[in-house]
């Protein structure tokens, strides 16, 4: 709304946001936590595996380099099954390191946001190719952030494995001595020992990005009053409309009431604050009945209705106190107030020289 263009977003999202955002894909996630997880899997695998994962890529290529000169592949149904036979030998090597990376990476999403599938994060949309929009997005203030945090993940991370490197730089001119076999181990030595380091440093630096997700995720989704109060009409009704509503209804059971004061046998009152009408028929009824309740004007208005029709006053204070904090217009009254109130009918019905009769 155009008004709204000027107001500040100071207030916390409200869970219907929350939800629409989630339905969007927009909540808070770390890359770098994912990072860090396929990371740790691919250092373990290489850790564990390593020697099978080696063996198998070298047995790949020696077979593949020795019988090259048998295989007449300068045919196309030659060339198909020399093919196929790479394709295959290559992902019988890979598939059981692919697994458990692809595993890794679905465990860090599930961690941060739970299971969910957002069909409008992956549907293609014909707006984002929009050149002017793209260049909105690189020079945005978010892209400016996300730049500076890469840059500063590679001098951190290079600044680490050039250490780690540095410490064995003695040994590489002893490498011109060593056989190629002795040659692999000492590289893969040292990339180990790298991407440990890197690996920890990672999990450093997903703590600090997670950290700052949820912290951007939170200003992001904050709104303006004025946000707050359109979102309240549309999921609530207007408060307006709604107390109108409210006091027509009040309204109406107050005139329900007011027409049934005319049955009662009594009206307690406290004297002057509170009135309550009650209606009592043995062949009918368990217990007196409350017809009618009120303080203040209310009260003063049963007290009129009363006495057009000639409904006796009974002044209580106890009683009438106990009957308007218990009981509700249209209860039997409670037990416990039996007692109480059966000598106040007795005392109208002798009023009214019926008392033998009933």
């Amino acid at each position: 709304m155009p008004e709204n263009s000027g107001q500040e977003k100071t207030e916390k999202a409200t869970s219907k946001k929350r939800q629409d955002a989630r339905k969007k894909g927009q909540v808070a996630q770390s890359r770098e936590i994912s990072s860090a997880m396929i990371l740790m899997v691919s250092l373990g695998f290489f850790y564990f595996a390593g020697g099978w994962l080696f063996w198998r890529m070298s047995e790949l290529i020696t077979g593949i380099y020795q019988n090259f000169e048998t295989l007449r592949i300068y045919n196309i149904a030659g060339a198909k099954a020399f093919s196929l036979d790479v394709i295959y030998g290559l992902l019988a090597v890979l598939i059981p390191f692919l697994i458990p990376v692809a595993i890794a990476g679905l465990v860090a999403n599930i961690l941060q946001v739970g299971f969910q599938i957002n069909k409008e994060a992956i549907e293609p949309k014909f707006s984002k190719l929009n050149p002017i929009t793209g260049m909105k997005r690189l020079v945005s203030l978010k892209s400016m952030v996300e730049l500076s945090k890469s840059i500063l993940k590679i001098l951190f991370i290079g600044s680490i494995a050039y250490l780690l490197v540095k410490s064995d730089m003695r040994a590489f001119p002893n490498l011109i001595h060593q056989e190629v076999g002795q040659i692999l181990i000492f590289i893969a030595r040292v990339s180990l020992k790298i991407c440990f380091f890197v690996c920890l440093a990672l999990i450093v630096l997903a703590a600090l990005d997670f950290i700052y997700q949820r912290w951007q995720h939170e200003e992001d989704m904050k709104m303006t009053k004025q946000e707050v109060k359109d979102e309240q009409k549309q999921t609530q009704g207007d408060p307006k409309v709604k107390a109108r509503i409210r006091g027509m209804q009040l309204e109406m059971a107050r005139r329900r009431m007011m027409e049934a004061v005319p049955e009662a046998d009594v009206v307690i009152t406290n004297p002057t604050h509170l009135a309550i009408a009650l209606k009592f028929n043995a062949e009918e009824m368990i217990a007196p009945l409350v017809l009618a309740k009120g303080a203040g004007h209310v009260a003063q208005r049963i007290k009129e209705i009363a006495s057009e029709h000639q409904i006796p006053f009974v002044e209580d204070k106890p009683l009438a106190q106990a009957l308007y904090k218990i009981v509700e217009i249209g209860d039997y009254i409670p037990a416990e107030l039996y007692r109480a109130v059966a000598e106040v009918l007795a005392y109208v019905y002798r009023l009214k020289g019926v008392y033998s009769r009933k």
